[in-house]
C-alpha cells in the first residue's frame, strides 16, 4: 500500500481530484493558499531550468563521446532518427485530427474565459534566472561537445558533480513538490469553472497519443522485420514482457535487463545487446517525444496559438537532444522539454502544469513505447554491423 501511494502517477491523479473538489466546495482564501504556493514554485521553476538543462545536457553529450566509435555513432543516429520520426508522425496526425477533435471545447473555453473569477496569490516573489533558456542551451552544447575531446579532466568532474546536485534538485525537490503544483493548477481552473472542459480534453488528447504509440510500434517493427527479413509481429511480441514491465516500472533504465534478455530472444548477440539496448535506454526517446508534441499541440490549440509547421520542426529537433538528458526518475523527460517549451512556444506557466500532469499520466505508455523500440533498432544494427559492433564492445 505504502508503494502504491508513492507512486508519482498515484500522487497527480490524487492532487488533480483534490485540486477539483478544493475549486468547487472550499472558499475563496483556502484555494489562494495554493495560488501563493504556485506563485512561488513557478519562479523557482523558472529559475531552476536553465540550471537543469545545464547540468543534464552537458554531461549527457560528452558521455555520448565514449564508446564504440563508429557503431556508437550508428546507433545514436537510427535511435534520433526514430525519436526525430516519431516526432513528425506526431505533429501530421495531430494537426489533422486535434483542430476538429478540440474545436467544441475552443468554444466551450472562450464562453468559459468570459465570465471567469482567478484566484490571486497572497504575495508573490520574483526570482530571476541568471541566464535565459536558450543561453543555457548553447552553453551546455558547446561544453558537452568540447568534453567529448577530453578524459580526466577537473572541468569533466566538475560537470558530473554539477549533474549530481541538478538530479537531487529534480528528485528530492521538484519532483515531490509537482503533486501539490499540479493540485494548485486544477483548484485555480475549477474555481474558474474550465476544470471540467480540460478534463474532457485530457481523456481525447489520451486516446489518440495510446493509438499512435501502437501504430509507432507497428511502424518500427515493421522497418525492422523487412531488413532482417523477419515477421515483425512475432518480434514484437517476443518483445512484450519488455513493454509491461516498462508500464510498472515508468522507467527505461529499470527495465534494460528485461530489455536484454528478450532482444537477445530475437536473435540479437549477446554483446550487440548489451551495447545497444543501454545506450538506446538513454537516447531513443520516441514515445516521449510523441507525447510532448502531441500535447503541447492540444494546448496551444485550446487556448488559440496558432500551428506553425517550422516553429515545430526546430522544437522536435531540438528536444530530441535535450530529452537525452532527461535522468531516470518518472516525469524526468517533461523536466528537461519544460524551458524548450517556454522559450520555443511560448509556455506560460499554467500550460506547463497543464504538460506535466497530462505528461505523467501518460508516462508508463511513452516509457513502454521507449523501451520496446529498443528492441527493433538492436535488431538494425546487428543486421548492419553486428560483428564490428561486437568485437568494438
Amino acid at each position: 500500500m505504502k508503494a502504491f501511494f508513492s507512486n508519482l502517477l498515484v500522487k497527480v491523479f490524487i492532487a488533480i481530484v483534490l485540486g477539483i473538489l478544493f475549486g468547487l466546495y472550499l472558499p475563496e482564501w483556502f484555494n489562494r493558499i495554493f495560488a501563493t504556493f504556485n506563485a512561488f514554485f513557478g519562479q523557482f521553476l523558472s529559475f531552476a531550468i536553465p540550471l537543469i538543462i545545464m547540468g543534464l545536457i552537458m554531461p549527457a553529450i560528452s558521455d555520448l563521446g565514449k564508446g564504440a566509435g563508429k557503431m556508437l555513432l550508428l546507433t545514436a543516429a537510427i535511435a534520433y532518427g526514430s525519436t526525430l520520426f516519431s516526432g513528425f508522425m506526431t505533429y501530421f496526425t495531430a494537426s489533422g485530427i486535434f483542430p476538429q477533435l478540440l474545436e467544441s471545447h475552443i468554444q466551450s473555453s472562450s464562453q468559459i474565459e468570459e465570465t471567469t473569477r482567478e484566484l490571486t496569490p497572497y504575495f508573490s516573489i520574483s526570482i530571476p534566472p541568471m541566464v535565459d533558456v536558450m543561453s543555457a542551451l548553447v552553453f551546455a552544447f558547446v561544453i558537452g561537445l568540447g568534453l567529448t575531446f577530453l578524459e580526466g579532466t577537473t572541468l569533466k568532474s566538475a560537470v558530473k558533480d554539477f549533474q549530481l546536485i541538478i538530479m537531487q534538485v529534480i528528485e528530492n525537490v521538484i519532483v515531490p513538490l509537482l503533486p501539490l503544483f499540479i493540485l494548485g493548477i486544477f483548484a485555480s481552473m475549477s474555481y474558474s469553472g474550465q476544470v471540467f472542459n480540460i478534463l474532457s480534453v485530457f481523456l481525447n488528447i489520451i486516446g489518440v497519443i495510446f493509438v499512435m504509440h501502437i501504430v509507432l510500434l507497428l511502424l518500427q517493427y515493421g522497418i525492422a522485420g523487412a531488413i532482417v527479413k523477419r515477421n515483425p509481429l512475432r518480434l514484437l511480441a517476443t518483445m512484450m514482457p519488455a513493454y509491461f514491465t516498462a508500464l510498472g516500472t515508468q522507467s527505461s533504465a529499470a527495465t534494460i535487463p528485461v530489455t536484454l534478455v528478450q532482444a537477445e530472444k530475437n536473435g540479437v548477440p549477446e554483446k550487440v545487446a548489451g551495447f545497444v539496448i543501454p545506450l538506446c535506454a538513454t537516447i531513443h526517446l520516441a514515445g516521449s517525444i510523441m507525447k510532448i508534441t502531441a500535447c503541447a499541440m492540444a494546448l496551444m490549440i485550446l487556448e488559440g496559438q496558432p500551428i506553425d509547421f517550422t516553429m515545430f520542426a526546430g522544437f522536435i529537433f531540438m528536444l530530441g537532444i535535450a530529452m537525452v538528458a532527461a535522468p531516470g526518475v518518472p516525469g524526468g523527460a517533461i523536466m528537461a522539454a519544460v524551458g524548450i517549451l517556454q522559450a520555443m512556444l511560448g509556455f506560460d506557466e499554467e500550460m506547463i502544469g497543464l504538460m506535466i500532469a497530462l505528461y505523467i499520466a501518460m508516462d508508463s505508455f511513452g516509457t513502454a513505447c521507449n523501451v520496446t523500440g529498443d528492441g527493433a533498432i538492436a535488431l538494425v544494427v546487428n543486421k548492419i554491423s553486428g560483428e564490428k559492433l561486437a568485437s568494438a564492445s
